[in-house]
């Protein structure tokens, strides 16, 4: 009796166990399909604005090499820019919603012409816009609008500030 109770018990020790793991097991399937649904808007959007991704470490390498680069952040320049951004990045606001018609109002106040101006004359300079982590898709309208004034080697840096600083590497503050 006392060995029928003991296997009793301890298969119904597996088997919550079991379901436990079960149970985390879909929170982990959950994340999985969040991931994907990420991945998927980013590949899209990267598709429809004709520009290439970087990642962090390639950005981080292009740097050290002294790469001739403009780094662009499109965060709120007081909120975002001036407290930390990525070493060299110069800063051009960009709205979060996709940005289809040029909008003064969303660029505080600054034209496609001064989007240009910043981004300067050399069509084939490589430029780096970023945002502050993958789903901000500040980063996707100034890439997207840089390839729409004729930019050939646009790039976004999907994971932004947020990337940088969790891969340990340094930022910059405004003076």
């Amino acid at each position: 009796m006392r060995k029928v109770c003991f296997a009793a018990a301890v298969s119904a020790v597996l088997l919550l166990g079991l379901a436990l793991v079960g149970c985390g097991g879909a929170d982990k399937f959950k994340q999985e399909v969040e991931k994907e649904a990420g991945a998927i808007k980013l590949v899209h959007e990267v598709q429809r604005g004709g520009y290439d991704v970087i990642g962090t470490e390639e950005l981080k390498a292009l740097i050290d090499n002294k790469q001739d680069m403009l780094i662009v952040d499109t965060m709120p320049y007081e909120d975002s820019y001036k407290k930390e951004h990525v070493p060299g990045a110069v800063q051009f606001l960009f709205p979060i919603p996709d940005m289809t018609e040029w909008n003064s109002e969303e660029t505080a106040g600054k034209s496609v012409e001064d989007y240009e101006a910043l981004l300067g004359p050399d069509k084939d300079k490589l430029i780096v816009v970023y945002c502050g982590f993958v789903k901000c898709t500040r980063s996707h309208n100034g890439a997207a609008w840089a390839v729409k004034l004729g930019y050939k080697n646009v790039k976004r840096y999907p994971g932004g500030i947020f990337a940088w600083k969790g891969a340990g590497y340094t930022a910059e503050s405004a003076k």
